[in-house]
């Protein structure tokens, strides 16, 4: 499972065209020194509530609920995409067995049922996806308890039965009320739960906090609108007065909106270092929506934003550092000059004061929708301007569905136009900087190519491979699983001159480069 780009030395590719090899892709590199890897987050949010990427639908065998997830991953290594991010906690319930909730009824069509016959989808998918050399994030809603699409009863393990208290109706959906810590306690030990038993790359929240309000009385939700800039006319008021009433009468000083915000506040700060606790390489990562607070936001940018209205402060938690990458989902066109991507991108990154990733989300899935379609280009661009940002250094794709689809060929404009090239991801030194361990590497020509025998040295967890051809060198990245590896010849540069291993670790941290002997050509 490998794939592979070339780099020019001595060609510039900054600013780029469209149609042009990746920004990303650095232009300096010699005859001996091959040039500094690729670094790029690629990534899609693969959603399992409402079954919108997987599985596509319910009462799937477990040997088709694989089937599906293997294509998933297969598209998203062919497009040199290096991560997932996968819903595993849709409306506190889980695509994996646990102690702590019940299966999820967007599996088997029903709560508390396990796949059939049985397996743990959430180690597959682990599984699967390091085996192909691509990162797996674990993703969570922190305080949804149904959803709207939701048709089986919740069954008693479930919170809204286990701790009534603890959960409110609001609308269509049942919410986990921040202000009850038992409430907050409970995501938290569920998602320091899946780090403990789940080899996985990150952890990864949403955008709902607080949720998006609604019309009162009973209309539908105000995501929608809040998607256009605007908020529902009417709002029905979050039902917290028991928790908000506890907290006064307990001597409390914050206001209540600024109450709220603590309460989330204090979930995302014991997330962060829970986490850290448990497994130091797992990035945690959180994707809020994307309109700035109103007291700081360009003079050009209108419309609701996630800190008035789900009491989300998100520019706190990029102050704090309670993040090591952000996510902000920036769903409108560049063109749509009060929530304007870029002018929004810029906002974010002049408030990442502790250097933290930024990898927007991009709304991939607007493409060929019945309303306010995108066109392709409006997503390509949209990384172009990204890549354009060097602080800013990947992005998300909401989501994996529409890459599935390849709508209005999307997917194949990804791979002749922005990902050309494998690409690592970024490194987060500020969760450890020790260089990883130098692979031992032995290499043998062959027909068609030199074949290499690898060994991973300590804290390896891929392989970056650079292979030079006439005056090109070409970059590959493999999983540490990989014992045997072939650089094929060059159809148009021949065979490889020139061999170049380093290993890299959980963190993208890469390790000393060892030049392969025995490749030279004669």
């Amino acid at each position: 499972m490998t794939s592979c780009t070339t780099v020019k030395p001595g060609k510039t590719v900054a600013g780029a065209p469209l149609t042009a090899t990746p920004a990303t892709i650095p232009a300096v590199g010699n005859e001996v020194e091959p040039p500094a890897a690729p670094r790029e987050f690629r990534a899609a949010w693969v959603s399992t509530v409402a079954n919108i990427d997987w599985p596509t639908k319910q009462n799937l065998t477990a040997a088709q609920q694989q089937a599906e997830a293997i294509a998933i991953l297969d598209r998203a290594k062919a497009l040199n995409m290096n991560a997932i991010v996968l819903q595993v906690r849709p409306s506190a319930d889980a695509i994996y067995p646990s102690k702590l909730e019940p299966w999820t009824e967007y599996l088997n069509g029903t709560q508390g049922e396990s796949p059939k016959p049985w397996y743990d989808p959430l180690k597959f998918w682990v599984t699967e996806a390091h085996a192909r050399g691509l990162e797996l994030h674990a993703w969570f809603n922190p305080y949804r308890a149904r959803h709207a699409t939701a048709k089986s009863p919740n069954v008693a393990s479930h919170i809204s039965r286990s701790n009534p208290a603890a959960v409110k109706s609001y609308g269509k959906f049942l919410w986990m009320d921040p202000g009850e810590a038992s409430a907050s306690k409970q995501t938290l030990d569920v998602i320091l739960d899946v780090v403990r038993r789940y080899d996985v790359d990150g952890v990864h929240l949403d955008d709902y906090f607080y949720p998006y309000p609604i019309e009162a009385p009973g209309a539908t939700g105000a995501e929608a609108a809040a998607l256009d800039g605007t908020a529902a006319k009417t709002e029905l008021d979050f039902p917290d007065q028991p928790s908000w009433n506890r907290y006064v009468q307990g001597g409390g000083r914050l206001d209540r909106a600024n109450w709220r915000r603590d309460n989330v506040n204090r979930l995302i700060e014991e997330i962060y270092k829970g986490v850290h606790r448990e497994k130091s390489w797992v990035r945690f990562g959180i994707s809020p929506f994307g309109i700035a607070r109103p007291d700081r936001r360009p003079p050009t940018i209108s419309g609701f934003s996630q800190y008035d209205k789900l009491y989300a402060d998100a520019e706190l938690w990029l102050e704090k550092g309670w993040v090591d990458y952000f996510t902000p989902q920036l769903y409108w066109p560049i063109s749509q000059t009060p929530q304007a991507y870029d002018v929004l991108l810029d906002y974010w990154l002049a408030q990442n004061a502790k250097g933290r990733h930024i990898w927007p989300g991009l709304f991939t899935s607007r493409i060929g929708a019945a309303t306010k379609s995108y066109a392709p280009a409006e997503v390509l661009k949209q990384i172009q301007v990204t890549r354009e940002r060097p602080a800013a250094t990947g992005h998300v794709h909401f989501s994996m569905a529409a890459i599935m689809e390849n709508r209005e060929g999307i997917a194949d404009q990804l791979k002749a136009v922005h990902y050309t090239a494998p690409a690592l991801v970024p490194a987060t030194p500020w969760l450890g900087n020790t260089a990883p361990g130098t692979p031992t590497v032995r290499a043998a020509r062959a027909a068609g190519g030199v074949k290499l025998k690898l060994a991973a040295g300590r804290a390896n967890a891929q392989y970056a491979i650079w292979s030079r051809h006439g005056d090109q060198w070409k970059f590959a990245v493999a999983p540490v699983s990989t014992t045997d590896f072939t650089v094929a010849d060059d159809a148009k540069y021949g065979p490889a001159s020139a061999v170049v291993v380093s290993g890299v670790d959980r963190l993208g941290i890469e390790g000393k480069r060892v030049s392969v002997p025995g490749v030279a050509t004669k």
